[in-house]
């Protein structure tokens, strides 16, 4: 098995949408979990990985601007790491998630080895 982790992105819009009631951010929140739930519960997940903050600086060439995408309009929100034998089966486990579904986007990465 592979390692790969699984970058959540969306428009602020999209978040908004997503959490901007509290109904909206319950049925959210139920939709990952049963995502993830199924992902725990077929052993591809590695890590629970984290929701990130929409706010960041990024530090290039020894300067420090703000916001972690100074100039891109989707903002990753999260991550999580899972195991799967391919790519192909990592794009098929990312292929329902609720971000995925609902107009975001799941970038797919494989984990390197440093063979260590």
């Amino acid at each position: 098995m592979s390692e790969f982790v699984f970058l959540f992105r969306s428009t602020e819009e999209g978040r908004r949408a997503a959490m901007g009631t509290p109904e909206a951010a319950q049925r959210s929140l139920q939709a990952w979990m049963t995502w993830i739930g199924n992902l725990e519960k077929n052993g591809h997940l590695k890590s629970r990985g984290h929701p990130l903050e929409t706010s960041g600086k990024t530090v290039r060439n020894n300067m420090v601007t703000d916001g972690p995408f100074v100039e891109a309009k989707e903002l990753v929100l999260g991550f999580i790491v899972i195991e799967a034998r391919d790519m192909d089966e990592a794009i098929k486990l990312a292929s329902d998630n609720p971000m995925a579904v609902r107009g975001g986007a799941v970038e797919v990465r494989p984990v390197m080895s440093l063979g260590v």
